[in-house]
């Protein structure tokens, strides 16, 4: 034992009062930390599992919701072509009768199958132009419009629940 405490440094004075670690209490806190390594590994395949079936669900429900999508598309090009029919025998006035309520009747029945569905039609006309909706085709000078209206529907747009099926091509009043 030293008797003079004059004669030692603070850091062996530092030294000295530190406990000394006995062989026992290393391989305790060894045993602690890896059991704060796993519980750390644990918790994070937890939380990782449950945004993968999180992911999941959403995916299956998104793949519910749009699955039609393509079907829907093809079946917009038979909506446009019984328009046409009814605009031109409206024009020519020669298609009269059965036939014209015939051609009626299935463009309303095709329009309730849309909605049953969730496909709608793009409403355009007098609408500012939003190009996530409509597509300009033209530019058109339009006395009391103003610049960036949509003055007139070219074909119609439609849209799936909330996802875009086809752009409404449209013609857009022009400034000045």
């Amino acid at each position: 034992m030293i008797e003079d405490n004059e004669k030692l440094t603070p850091e062996e004075i530092a030294a000295a009062e530190q406990p000394v670690e006995t062989p026992e209490a290393d391989p305790l806190a060894e045993k602690d930390a890896e059991i704060a390594e796993l519980k750390d590994r644990l918790l994070r395949a937890v939380a990782e599992s449950e945004n993968v079936r999180r992911r999941l669900e959403r995916e299956k429900a998104d793949a519910v919701a749009y699955a039609v999508t393509g079907f829907a598309r093809d079946l917009l090009g038979v909506a446009d072509n019984l328009r046409r029919a009814l605009e031109a025998a409206a024009k020519d006035g020669t298609v009269q009768g059965p036939l014209l309520s015939g051609v009626e009747i299935t463009e309303k029945e095709l329009l309730k199958v849309f909605e049953k569905h969730g496909i709608a039609r793009i409403e355009s006309v007098g609408q500012k132009l939003d190009p996530n909706r409509h597509q300009a085709m033209l530019e058109v000078a339009q006395d009391g419009a103003e610049a960036g209206t949509i003055v007139a529907e070219l074909q119609t747009g439609y849209v799936l629940k909330d996802r875009l099926l086809r752009p409404a091509m449209v013609s857009v009043a022009k400034a000045g």
